[in-house]
């Protein structure tokens, strides 16, 4: 259904004009790399009284939600004052870790906390140096043919590690279900794109079938409400999550059904406050409310679903990504703490 969206807006604004959001949203990687080159200006104009709002009516955002913050130094940037060499192609203890946009521009911890927990399976990381970008914006917003041009510059980034058959491994469950559907569809005889459909993994994925095999996950011993992302659902499954989380020592209850709302950039667009509340309301919402006090919710959800509205009503919890509760620096509070929901 979302691929017959995307083709259906592709074919309706082709010579026409575009709502806002298509380029406020859709084009939100590039405008991301913008902000950049002065994040905290950034942040401090999208949430300054009056600025906010008009800035908001203006790129056609929803007055209920809070423009996410980006963070100080993406990712990427941090990761280049690394004084550890990469891994090299082919190398048989090699992965790349998928930058994604949100977790590189906004939730950089994330991403700190993906790259420990694989060291200590055994991994080597390696981290693209140049942009790169999977088009899921600009997909979902119809806009197809920047989104074919956006793939093929970064397979040019990736090409010696797609080549030398080297893992690689995503955080954020919505870009990393384009490598794995959507891509097919775009570039249906792309070389390229069919060999990262077998190479792109979950980080669960990643743990389960190639990490040291005396390797086992931190134990945590604690009650959490899990939440599947809808990607999960429809495109990558949940089992080696599952496991990573059994092993783990989580007491997981796995919602079989549920979303927070947000639902990409639909729950952020003018006049869809109302139904992504109603979606979040349906399992997830009332799920959290009925929890025990410090049971900890695990959501694999951008950086903007802890600091919205829908977040807000639940009742006070630890909201954690999986991959930050498995990292031992999260746990000694030495990385900081997680937002709660």
């Amino acid at each position: 259904m979302a691929m017959y969206k995307a083709e259906f807006l592709a074919q309706h604004y082709r010579n026409r004009p575009r709502p806002i959001t298509h380029y406020s949203l859709g084009w939100l990687p590039v405008l991301a790399r913008g902000a950049r080159l002065a994040p905290r200006l950034v942040n401090a104009t999208l949430h300054a009284p009056g600025v906010a709002e008009a800035s908001k009516r203006i790129a056609g955002i929803t007055p209920e939600r809070a423009a996410p913050r980006f963070a100080p130094r993406s990712f990427q940037q941090q990761w280049r004052r690394r004084p550890r060499p990469e891994p090299r192609p082919g190398d048989h203890d090699a992965v790349v870790l998928w930058p994604d946009t949100f977790t590189n521009h906004f939730e950089p911890r994330i991403a700190r906390s993906a790259v420990e927990v694989l060291e200590r399976a055994g991994f080597r990381v390696a981290v693209p140096d140049r942009s790169v970008c999977c088009g899921l914006t600009l997909i979902s917003t119809g806009q197809l043919q920047s989104a074919r041009r956006m793939l093929r510059r970064t397979f040019r980034v990736l090409r010696p590690w797609i080549e030398a058959g080297t893992p690689v491994v995503g955080v954020e469950p919505s870009w990393l279900a384009v490598f794995r559907s959507d891509v097919r569809e775009l570039l249906p005889h792309d070389e390229d794109a069919e060999r990262l459909l077998g190479q792109f993994l979950t980080l669960a994925e990643a743990l389960t079938h190639h990490a040291r095999e005396d390797w086992r996950p931190p134990r945590r011993e604690i009650d959490a409400i899990v939440q599947t992302h809808r990607h999960q659902h429809a495109v990558l499954g949940f089992a080696a999550d599952e496991r990573v989380l059994h092993e783990a020592g989580v007491d997981a209850d796995v919602l079989d059904s549920g979303c927070c709302g947000l639902a990409g950039d639909f729950g952020f667009e003018r006049g869809h406050y109302d139904v992504s509340m109603a979606c979040a309301e349906h399992a997830l919402l009332p799920a959290v409310r009925r929890a025990n006090p410090g049971t900890t919710v695990v959501a694999e959800v951008s950086a903007a679903a802890s600091r919205s509205p829908t977040a807000a009503t639940a009742r006070p919890c630890t909201s954690r990504r999986s991959w930050r509760m498995l990292d031992g620096r999260v746990a000694s509070g030495e990385d900081g703490p997680d937002p709660a929901c």
